[in-house]
């Protein structure tokens, strides 16, 4: 009885196991909110009979501090370019097995290696390329030349804005003055402080998440912004809005994808990064994000609205204008401090 007790029970308890079937691995991503194309994620769990879960953060300060904890274990995270070589000095990222990333081999634009802090891509894949410039109504400006020489015009007293941020924002007043957005000098960091002071007495409000659909509504006639943000209401209405990168020069960023120490599903990772710099993979994710990724073949598939939308593919020329931001270890609070003093200034 006994025996037969037991058959019954192994029995069962291989029913029970072929009908839930084998686990799925789950990949973890933490990146940027909206930030992949909801699409290409169901794509992938299918061809590759896994789940993708994805937490965001708003800033690489947060996203550092909750890795550096070790409160969480993420498969490829998405930093950007100064954060990456923090990571790597930390041992907080492993190095990338290049020989499952085909794609990246093969598709990757040389094109934008000069706005590339790691070029080497020993720990990282760029994935998406980023300027801060001015957005601006083309039906509001009439013949002035847009550039952070503008917002010192009384004219658009009230209907502009900056950034909400201090890298940012003191960088255009450092650019303005022909400075470095890096710089650590002390003199020349008071004298961007002095500029922005008096910008923003012609600003309406300092703003990082409101300052396209103003644009967008014609509540601001200018505004500092991303380009991928930008680049979005300029889709919507091209006749009327545009981007301006500064003559006096702009910051650019590039978010990569590293894969952490502490991650669980390395060869899934890997599988991830090269399907995304798969062309198709790519154009498409470009059309979702309104950010360049620096996949050549990607680029060539564009339809021609994102491919002559200078937001997404500035000019080439352009390029040599812009500088990427850097981290700045202790002398970051020297920019803190700056921020301070611009934002307690009537």
């Amino acid at each position: 009885m006994k025996h037969i007790l037991s058959f019954a029970a192994l029995t069962f308890a291989l029913v029970a196991l072929t009908g839930c079937g084998a686990r799925k691995p789950t990949l973890h991503l933490y990146t940027w909110s909206d930030y992949i194309d909801p699409e290409l994620v169901s794509t992938f769990e299918k061809a590759n009979s896994c789940r993708i879960k994805i937490d965001t953060f708003d800033s690489n300060e947060t996203m550092y501090a909750k890795v550096l904890a070790g409160s969480s274990r993420y498969d490829i995270i998405f930093p950007s370019s100064y954060q990456v070589r923090l990571m790597a000095q930390r041992d907080m990222i492993q190095p990338l097995d290049k020989s499952k990333l085909p794609n990246v081999a093969a598709h990757f634009s040389q094109t934008y290696r000069s706005v590339i802090l790691n070029p080497e891509m020993t720990y990282n894949v760029p994935y998406a390329i980023t300027f801060t410039g001015i957005a601006y109504r083309k039906d509001k400006v009439g013949k002035t030349e847009v550039s952070w020489a503008t917002f010192d015009d009384p004219t658009f007293k009230g209907r502009s804005s900056l950034l909400n941020d201090f890298r940012e924002t003191i960088g255009a007043g450092l650019k303005f003055l022909g400075y470095s957005l890096n710089t650590t000098n002390a003199i020349e960091l008071q004298k961007a402080c002095d500029v922005v002071i008096r910008w923003k007495k012609n600003i309406a409000k300092f703003d990082n998440e409101q300052y396209k659909t103003g644009i967008a509504s014609g509540e601001f006639v200018m505004g500092q912004g991303y380009s991928g943000d930008v680049a979005q209401v300029m889709l919507e209405d091209p006749a009327n809005i545009g981007f301006a990168f500064p003559k006096e020069g702009f910051s650019a960023a590039c978010d990569e994808m590293v894969i952490p120490k502490s991650a669980q599903e390395v060869a899934l990772a890997h599988a991830f990064i090269n399907f995304m710099y798969d062309p198709v993979n790519a154009a498409k994710n470009i059309q979702y994000i309104c950010a360049i990724m620096p996949n050549t073949d990607a680029i060539a598939k564009l339809p021609e609205k994102y491919r002559n939308n200078p937001a997404i593919i500035p000019p080439i020329d352009i390029l040599t204008k812009a500088e990427v931001l850097r981290d700045l270890g202790a002398a970051n609070a020297l920019y803190s401090k700056i921020w301070d003093t611009i934002k307690a200034t009537e």
